[in-house]
């Protein structure tokens, strides 16, 4: 069974940089399937911030489009979320998870079935 492990969370102050760190251990590859990261903020839903497909095409919200960016190692089989420009409002918990999917990436969470267990992002204003 695939299971996602994030990292690289913690507090910083509006204007700064964080990297998330999604690794997994099991057989199956990012490579081959749909990845994304999502957040929940307190009281909010979970919503999906960016997704990253098979061929690598990408897809981000506009709340983020411009300051964060998706990528994926193949070898050590790693996938990143490199943010800049923090704001307070992108303080949440982040999950990177993995579809079913290789293209066509989804947008909600119904097609993604392993998930990570989190890592939370605190921005100070």
């Amino acid at each position: 069974q695939v299971q996602l492990v994030e990292s690289g969370g913690g507090s910083v102050q509006a204007g700064g940089s964080l990297r998330l760190t999604c690794t997994k251990s099991g057989y199956t590859e990012y490579s081959n399937y749909c990845m994304a990261w999502f957040r929940q903020a307190p009281g909010k839903e979970r919503e999906v911030l960016t997704t990253i497909d098979a061929d690598g095409r990408t897809w981000y919200i506009d709340s983020v489009k411009g300051r964060f960016t998706i990528s994926k190692d193949n070898d050590p089989n790693t996938l990143y979320l490199q943010m800049n420009d923090l704001k307070p409002e992108d303080t949440a918990i982040y999950y990177c998870a993995r579809s079913f999917r290789r293209r066509l990436c989804a947008r909600t969470t119904e097609e993604y079935v392993n998930w990570g267990q989190g890592t939370q992002v605190t921005v100070s204003s």
